[in-house]
């Protein structure tokens, strides 16, 4: 701002009564530094009380005036943080209510014993009006998420989805691949993509239905080859694709801001994968999926590391110790920060297929697994010093 904004006029009389004041009387400038505000996740600047204790935490609440559609994002994603418990909830409500078991009893028996929906690459429950819906627009929108791509897939192939990193809830591989909100559709036009998870989630009453609805099927080899070798243009998967987190439960233990920790070097299944039903191989590097949660570092709690492992090794997910943001504050909760996800799909590596798992050459799995790592490495720095400027390091590779 210009001078001629003050208060006083210059040279009034008041000048000379300030020089004649003892020095002891006269004030010193306050000076205010960026140190003395405080950001919160969505960027803004707040005003931080100065206090003989600078370094005093609070807990920094969000403003009463917040518009109604960055609300509607909020509520959004805590619906879908919370899917598995409300889903759950509505099962135990309704175990609650005799006249529902005759319905409920031979629906548990069904699901546990004789479903194959989540294996079978039929891809009968997806709904395409629901992964369309603008709630999913919302969702996307509260990082906000971006999808691009580095090149156009013809949908004469079929295609397996890498996606890394895992981060704790990977909420970027579900905006882009299980919705429509960041526009598969349009980027890949003629591919029907399936996002993989966890087998035992298809076991869970009334969620498994939700997630068949959304285009989600189970992460187990069976699924995997049927899907890409049923179905399709052909008949044998041609148009088909599949999105695999690499890293799974082990790599959201790395899950850490500012990094990019890859659990990659042992994994060569989806390699075999890709060689036995013919899928080309296509990396996807999702920049700010590791921001958006703060957890407990390993190196600091090994004891905490070691349990998460042994539970890791008995049932197949660990449990990352993690917080966030809450839903009307910004420093507690499980509710992930307003930072940007920018995920990039990276150039397809063609596969040759061979069904013979028996004459699969160890020479040529490894090759393809190393032009995967080139691929990855190829993504990150070409974009790094645009979507991981404050990183803390660089891209790691590990067993």
């Amino acid at each position: 701002m210009s001078n001629s904004g003050s208060c006083a006029p210059v040279g009034t009389g008041n000048d000379s009564l300030a020089q004649q004041q003892p020095s002891s009387l006269q004030r010193s400038p306050i000076t205010i530094t960026r140190d003395d505000f405080s950001s919160d996740d969505s960027g803004f600047y707040h005003a931080r009380s100065i206090k003989k204790d600078r370094h005093e935490r609070r807990i920094r609440w969000a403003p009463l005036n917040i518009g109604l559609e960055r609300r509607l994002q909020t509520f959004v994603v805590l619906c879908h943080t919370l899917t598995i418990a409300i889903f759950l909830t509505m099962f135990f409500f309704s175990c609650a209510i005799p006249l529902s078991w005759p319905v409920l009893i031979p629906y548990l028996i069904y699901i546990s014993l004789f479903s194959t929906a989540a294996t079978s690459g039929s891809l009968g429950g997806r709904c395409n009006f629901l992964r369309s819906l603008r709630v999913w627009r919302l969702y996307a929108s509260y990082f906000p998420a971006r999808l691009q791509r580095s090149e156009p897939l013809p949908p004469t192939r079929k295609y397996i989805f890498g996606y890394h990193p895992h981060g704790i809830i990977s909420h970027g591989a579900f905006a882009a691949f299980a919705t429509e909100a960041l526009g598969f559709s349009k980027l890949f036009p003629g591919i029907t993509n399936t996002l993989l998870t966890l087998d035992s989630n298809f076991r869970i009453p009334f969620y498994r239905e939700y997630a068949l609805a959304m285009g989600i099927a189970s992460v187990s080899r069976e699924s995997c080859e049927n899907i890409l070798t049923k179905g399709g243009t052909d008949g044998e998967g041609m148009g088909r694709a599949i999105t695999i987190v690499i890293g799974g439960a082990r790599e959201s233990l790395d899950a850490l801001p500012h990094t990019l920790r890859l659990v990659l070097k042992r994994r060569k299944g989806f390699i075999k994968l890709a060689i036995r039903t013919g899928a080309d191989l296509v990396p996807i590097l999702a920049f700010g999926e590791n921001d958006l949660y703060e957890q407990v570092r390993s190196e600091d709690h090994p004891i905490i590391h070691k349990f998460q492992m042994l539970v890791k090794r008995a049932m197949g997910f660990t449990i990352p110790l993690f917080h966030a943001r809450g839903i009307f504050n910004y420093d507690v909760g499980l509710m992930p920060y307003r930072r940007p996800l920018n995920i990039v799909v990276g150039r397809p590596i063609r596969v040759t297929q061979q069904k013979d798992r028996e004459k699969v050459d160890d020479k040529y799995i490894d090759l393809l697994h190393t032009m995967y790592v080139q691929e990855l490495e190829r993504l990150w720095e070409q974009w790094k010093d645009i979507y991981a400027k404050d990183r803390a390091s660089d891209i790691e590779i590990v067993a």
